[in-house]
C-alpha cells in the first residue's frame, strides 16, 4: 500500500493537476508565492511543482492554496528500497489523456457532417439545419466540456485564458444558433446558407453558426490531445532509468547460491554475477576479476578491467569472468536512483514555456468582450432593436472565436513532426520548437554521439618478417574464444579480413592479463606486453614506440605473439562516426559552438575534437558533473543543446535547454530528452535544429494570420454586417491558409543533402 512521502529537508514537490495551459502554471505559482517564507516553481510540461519550505512546514498547507486556485495538488507517494514508487508507477492509461482522446474522436465524428453541410449548399437537405443541432450540441457541450469547466474557474478567479476564449466563442454560437432555430427563421424547413460575398446589416435570425462552434472544439481538441500525449512522456525517463536495474540477484548465505528479487539485497550481503548478467547494486569486488562494461554509466568506451577490492556499479554488465561482490549501497542510496534523482531535478528546473497563444489571449480575450459589450450598447443606445444589437454583439464574440487559431500549432506540429518522423527525427512536443530557436551553443557526449561507441581494430603493427594477414588470422581464432569487448573487435576484424577462423584448443583465459592457446599448431599468446614478456617474447623497440604512441592517444593495444617470439601488435579504438566531422561544420554554419563533453580521458577527448573540428573540450567528467557544465554555461547567458546518447547524459540532456537524444542508445537518455534521433547520426542533430526552427517559424506565421483575420473581421461584426455566409468562407480561407502553410513543411530536406 502507498504511503504519502514525508517532508525532507526545505523541499517539497507537488504534483499538480487540472492545468490546461502555461498559465495555469503561472496561476498556481503566483499563488504559492504569495505564502511567507515560500519560494515555488510549477513546470507546466511535467505537472509539478518544486516548493522551498522553511524546515518542519506541513505540505497541506500548500495543498490546500493550490486547490483554491481551482486546480488539485498531491505528494507523491513514498519510494520502497529498490527505489522504485510503490503505487502505480504510471506505465497503465493516463485516465485524463484516454477522456481527451475520447472527446477528440467523438467531436471529429459529429463535427464532419456538420462543416460539410454548412459549406457544401449542394449537402443542404430541407431539414439539414436541424440535423447540424443533432450532430452539434454533443459536441459542444460534451467535447467541449474541458474549455467550459477551465472557463468558468477562470472566471471565479479573474483571469481570462485560450479556455476563456474558446468557450465564450462556441457557446456564443451555439446560443444564437438555438435562438436563430427556435425564434428565427433559421429552422423553416428549405431554409439554405447560400454563398453571398456582400455586406449587408442583418438581424441574424436566418443563420446557424453550428459549423464554427463544433469545428473549433474538434480542431482545439486535436491540438490538446496531441500535447498531452507529448506531456505524457516526462515521467518515461524515470522509469526507464530505474527499470535498468537487475531484477533478481543470486545472493551467497551459507555458501549456497539463492535467488531473491534485488529488493531484498541487504548492505553487507555476498552476491555472485556471471558473465553477461547485469551486476544488482553498488558493491566491492570480494573474488574473482573480470571486464565490466561501464559505457552506460560513465561513457567509457573502453570496459573496466575490476578484481578483488575494487567498486562497481549497480546495472553495469559483468563482460567476462564470475565475480563475488558485497553490496554497499542498496535501493534509493545507489548510484543509478541518485542519476534518477538528477533526472528528475533537472526535469523539473527546465523553465516552462509560454505559448505564444495563451500570452496573446490574455489581451485579447478582454478586448473582444470589451467591443462586444460596446457594439451591445452603441446598437441599443442608436435606438435600433434588441435583436439586431444582440446580432452584432454575438457576431463579434463568433467572428473573433479562433478557427484558424485551433490550427496554428497543431497542423505546423502534425506536419513538422511528421517529416521529422520520415527523416528519424522525433520531435516530443510544442515546447522543444521554442527551445531551438535561441540555441546557440551545442554541448556534444563523445562515446556514442560523435564516435561510434564500438571498439574496431585500427591498426596492425607486425615485427619483421610476421606477415600482417597471418598474425591477424592468429590472433582472431585465439580471440575469437573469449568474451571480452576487445577480444569480440579483433575476432570480428580477422573474420572480415581472414575469412572463417581455426579452431582452438587448450584455450586459458589468464586473469587480467589475456589469453593463450593453441592454434593451427602454433602456440600463441595474446594480451598485455607484461604477458608475453612472462613468456620471454619481446616487442622490438620500434613496435614499442608505436606502442607507447597509440595509448598516450588513448587507444588500446594488444601484444601477439606465438611459438617463443613476440611478432607485433593490434591497435583497438572508439572511430569517429563518417559523418561527424561534416554535422559539425554545419552547425558552425547555423551559429552554433561545438562543445565536446566527455567522462573518457582528455587525451582521447582532444584527438577525437581535433579530428572533427571542435576546439572546445571538456573530459573526464562524471554523470553529476556533465549536468553542472550545462547548468554553467546557461548561467553564463548561453543558450545550450544537449547531444548524448548513455545514461550518464540523462541528468544532462533534461537540464539542457534542448535535449537530444541518440535513438541508438539508451532508453533513459530518449526518454529525457525533447528530441530523439533514429538514425543516431549526429547530421540528423543539425537536421533537427533546422527543421524545429523552421516548424517554429510556421507556427508563428500561422498565428499572425489567424489573429490579423480575427482583428480585421471584428470591426465588420460589431458594425452589423457580419454576413454569415461570408464570415464562414472568411474563416474557412484564413484556416485554409493556416493549413496551407504548415504543409510547405513538407519540403524539408536534409542539410547533408545540400
Amino acid at each position: 500500500m502507498s504511503t504519502v512521502a514525508p517532508v525532507t529537508g526545505s523541499r517539497i514537490e507537488l504534483e499538480i493537476g487540472g492545468m490546461t495551459c502555461a498559465s495555469c502554471a503561472n496561476r498556481i505559482e503566483r499563488r504559492l508565492n504569495k505564502l511567507d517564507g515560500i519560494a515555488a516553481t510549477v513546470n507546466y510540461a511535467t505537472e509539478k511543482a518544486t516548493v522551498a519550505v522553511p524546515e518542519g512546514y506541513d505540505p497541506a498547507l500548500l495543498v490546500a492554496e493550490v486547490e483554491k486556485t481551482g486546480y488539485t495538488a498531491a505528494l507523491p507517494v513514498a519510494e520502497n528500497r529498490a527505489g522504485n514508487a510503490t503505487a502505480d508507477d504510471g506505465r497503465d492509461a493516463d485516465p485524463e489523456l484516454t477522456e481527451l482522446r475520447n472527446r477528440l474522436i467523438g467531436a471529429v465524428a459529429l463535427s464532419v457532417p456538420v462543416i460539410a453541410m454548412a459549406m457544401a449548399p449542394a449537402l443542404q437537405f430541407t431539414y439539414w439545419q436541424w440535423a447540424s443541432l443533432a450532430l452539434a450540441a454533443p459536441v459542444i457541450v460534451w467535447a467541449a466540456w474541458p474549455f467550459h469547466r477551465a472557463a468558468w474557474a477562470n472566471l471565479r478567479h479573474g483571469t481570462a485564458t485560450m479556455d476563456t476564449l474558446i468557450s465564450m466563442g462556441t457557446l456564443s454560437a451555439f446560443a444564437w444558433s438555438l435562438y436563430a432555430l427556435f425564434f428565427g427563421t433559421a429552422g423553416t424547413p428549405g431554409m439554405t446558407h447560400p454563398f453571398e460575398l456582400t455586406l449587408q446589416p442583418s438581424d441574424g435570425s436566418a443563420n446557424v453558426y453550428l459549423e464554427v462552434a463544433s469545428g473549433v472544439t474538434m480542431f482545439i481538441l486535436a491540438g490538446r490531445w496531441f500535447e498531452k500525449r507529448s506531456k505524457r512522456q516526462a515521467g518515461a525517463a524515470l522509469r526507464a532509468l530505474l527499470e535498468l536495474g537487475a531484477r533478481e540477484v543470486s545472493v551467497l548465505r551459507g555458501g549456497v547460491e539463492t535467488k531473491v528479487p534485488v529488493e531484498r539485497l541487504a548492505v553487507g550481503d555476498e552476491f555472485v554475477v556471471r558473465p553477461g548478467e547485469k551486476i544488482a547494486t553498488d558493491g566491492v569486488v570480494v573474488s574473482g576479476t573480470s571486464a565490466v562494461d561501464e559505457s552506460m554509466l560513465t561513457g567509457e568506451s573502453v570496459p573496466v578491467e575490476v578484481g578483488a577490492g575494487d567498486a562497481v556499479t549497480g546495472a553495469t554488465v559483468n563482460s567476462g569472468g564470475r565475480l563475488v561482490v558485497r553490496a554497499t549501497r542498496i535501493g534509493s542510496d545507489t548510484q543509478l536512483a541518485q542519476m534518477a534523482r538528477l533526472v528528475e531535478d533537472a526535469q523539473t528546473g527546465k523553465a516552462e514555456v509560454q505559448r505564444l497563444a495563451d500570452r496573446i489571449s490574455g489581451v485579447f480575450v478582454p478586448v473582444v468582450i470589451t467591443i462586444a459589450a460596446i457594439a451591445l450598447g452603441a446598437w441599443l443606445g442608436a435606438g435600433f432593436p434588441v435583436a439586431a444589437a444582440f446580432t452584432a454583439a454575438v457576431a463579434v464574440l463568433v467572428i473573433a472565436c479562433p478557427c484558424a487559431l485551433g490550427l496554428a500549432t497543431p497542423t505546423a506540429l502534425l506536419v513538422g513532426t511528421g517529416r521529422g518522423a520520415q527523416m528519424g527525427i522525433l520531435i516530443k512536443g510544442p515546447e522543444v520548437l521554442e527551445s531551438t530557436r535561441k540555441v546557440d551553443t551545442v554541448v556534444l557526449d563523445k562515446t556514442g554521439t560523435v564516435t561510434t561507441g564500438k571498439m574496431t581494430l585500427v591498426d596492425v603493427i607486425t615485427e619483421p618478417g610476421t606477415d600482417r594477414v597471418e598474425l591477424l588470422r592468429l590472433a582472431g581464432a585465439l580471440e575469437d574464444a573469449s568474451e571480452h569487448p576487445i577480444a569480440q573487435a579483433i575476432a570480428n576484424a580477422a573474420v572480415r579480413e581472414t575469412g572463417p577462423l581455426c579452431p582452438v584448443e587448450d584455450f586459458a583465459n589468464v586473469e587480467g592479463n589475456g589469453v593463450r592457446g593453441i592454434v593451427d599448431g602454433h602456440a600463441v599468446v595474446v594480451g598485455r606486453e607484461s604477458l608475453l614478456t612472462d613468456w620471454s617474447q619481446h616487442l622490438s623497440r620500434h613496435v614499442s614506440l608505436i606502442k607507447a604512441q597509440a595509448e598516450r592517444q588513448g587507444k588500446t593495444v594488444v601484444a601477439v605473439g606465438w611459438d617463443g617470439q613476440a611478432r607485433g601488435v593490434l591497435i583497438v579504438a572508439d572511430t569517429v562516426k563518417p559523418t561527424s566531422a561534416q554535422a559539425v561544420s554545419q552547425m558552425r554554419r547555423l551559429g552554433l559552438t561545438p562543445v565536446l563533453l566527455t567522462g573518457d580521458n582528455k587525451a582521447v577527448a582532444e584527438q577525437i575534437a581535433a579530428e572533427v573540428g571542435i576546439d572546445q573540450v571538456i573530459a573526464e567528467v562524471m554523470p553529476a558533473d556533465k549536468l553542472e557544465v550545462v547548468t554553467r554555461l546557461q548561467a553564463e547567458g548561453k543558450t545550450v543543446a544537449m547531444v548524448g546518447d548513455g545514461i550518464n547524459d540523462a541528468p544532462a540532456l533534461a537540464r539542457a535547454d534542448l535535449g537530444i537524444a541518440m535513438g541508438t542508445g539508451t532508453d533513459v537518455a530518449i526518454e529525457a530528452s525533447d528530441i530523439t534521433l533514429v538514425r543516431g547520426d549526429l547530421t540528423s542533430a543539425v537536421d533537427a535544429i533546422r527543421l524545429s526552427r523552421r516548424t517554429l517559424a510556421t507556427i508563428k506565421g500561422n498565428l499572425f494570420w489567424a489573429f490579423a483575420y480575427n482583428v480585421a473581421a471584428i470591426p465588420v461584426a460589431a458594425s452589423g454586417m457580419l454576413n454569415p455566409m461570408l464570415a464562414g468562407a472568411a474563416m474557412a480561407f484564413s484556416s485554409v491558409f493556416v493549413v496551407a502553410n504548415s504543409l510547405r513543411l513538407r519540403g524539408f530536406t536534409s542539410a547533408a543533402r545540400h
